[in-house]
């Protein structure tokens, strides 16, 4: 066996920086909180093998752009369009980076509703966290073939969307053999923490022009009410996988994985493809027969133990044909 070795890749960054921004227009103010990690690539090489760190951008000064553009950028609101913004201006500020991948977490933050008698109107700068999902936005911006070639990759999704229904979900007619011990049911809870991604086709990023590298030209499909405007896109998504979670007579976690999927697909032009993760929540009816009472029939089942490992894992990527 040899013992020469190379450096085979490397990349490096800044993680978990949080950033809370308000938009005031006038009274009326938008919040939006993100937890953002800026990773870059290039000519690199040299920190790690030679100790030398006149090519390293500090993991500060990657802290430092982001609040800078969070501040200055008139894309903020979009998850999307500011982590292309904050991807382009690193590769582009940056003679020897080739290469910056965004991650983009975007909690939620709801208007809170106010009023009586039914005349409730969402309040202008008060908001609520109604829910424990993020959006979550993967931007890699790609200029190894020039600094005016640049090519963008995005991936959008949702994350930790805890779902549960109490009936309307079944399970049979799997393999039976030595190894099963599962009752087939054909009522149970169905419960899951929906992890959902897609994918949209690369396109090329207008180089900025400026002397800072500060520019940044959105492209036509990303601008909003295009074909895939993010914000658009995310409600779309999310209001689909909601519905056919409730709607859907499950006849497994696989069927109903497909269901959402086609949904997504169809009704957003820009998606190419779709990949869920459904880990199962599991609830399992107590047994109290000692006590002559009935709870394991399945219409009869009320009381039930949250069991968190193990647990199924259900995936699958749709891909428009």
């Amino acid at each position: 066996m040899s013992s020469e070795s190379f450096l085979a890749s490397a990349r490096y960054g800044k993680d978990l920086v949080r950033v809370l921004r308000v938009v005031r227009e006038g009274s009326w103010h938008h919040v939006v909180e993100y937890n953002v990690k800026v990773l870059l690539e290039g000519d690199i090489e040299t920190s790690y093998t030679e100790a030398d760190n006149a090519v390293v951008v500090t993991t500060d000064a990657m802290k430092n752009i982001t609040y800078y553009l969070a501040k200055t950028s008139p894309h903020i609101l979009s998850p999307e369009r500011f982590a292309l913004h904050l991807g382009t201006h690193m590769v582009s500020k940056y003679a020897h980076i080739h290469k910056s991948f965004v991650t983009i977490e975007k909690l939620r933050w709801s208007r809170i509703p106010v009023g009586a008698d039914g005349q409730e109107a969402p309040h202008p700068h008060a908001f609520i966290r109604d829910g424990a999902d993020k959006r979550v936005v993967d931007v890699e911006i790609d200029a190894s073939a020039g600094k005016d070639k640049i090519i963008a990759k995005v991936t959008s999704g949702i994350a930790d969307l805890l779902v549960l229904k109490s009936t309307g979900s079944a399970f049979s007619g799997y393999i039976r053999d030595e190894y099963t011990t599962l009752v087939e049911v054909d009522d149970r809870i169905l419960s899951t923490s929906v992890d959902l991604t897609y994918t949209f086709a690369p396109f090329n990023i207008a180089a900025p022009t400026d002397a800072k590298k500060l520019e940044f030209s959105v492209p036509g499909q990303i601008s909003p009410g295009s074909v895939w405007d993010g914000e658009e896109v995310a409600e779309r998504a999310r209001k689909a996988t909601l519905d056919i979670f409730a709607l859907d007579e499950s006849a497994s976690v696989q069927a109903t994985l497909y269901n959402m999927a086609q949904r997504v697909i169809a009704e957003n032009a820009g998606v190419q493809t779709v990949t869920y993760k459904l880990p199962n929540k599991h609830y399992i009816p107590v047994d109290m027969k000692y006590i002559g009472v009935d709870n394991t029939t399945p219409s009869q089942a009320e009381v039930f133990v949250p069991v968190s490992a193990p647990s199924g894992l259900i995936s699958a990527t749709i891909s428009r044909k």
